[in-house]
């Protein structure tokens, strides 16, 4: 979601002639978000869902070696 966002930005930046305060203003805004508790928990609860789900495969894989 993160990436999504980055690239939203990215694309109006190099899509606008807005320049380098409107720039600014976007990456304050980012960093605003991506600081924000319900993000960071949001994040935190998707990494470990993601770790979990990784665990799951590489215990699967490895009882299947044997």
């Amino acid at each position: 979601m993160v990436r999504f966002l980055v690239g939203v930005a990215v694309g109006y930046v190099l899509g606008t002639r807005a320049g380098h305060e409107r720039y600014e203003q976007l990456v304050r805004a980012y960093h605003r978000a991506a600081d924000h508790p319900a993000v960071q928990g949001a994040a935190g609860v998707a990494q470990a869902g993601v770790e979990n789900v990784i665990g799951k495969v590489r215990g699967e894989r490895g009882s299947g070696d044997a």
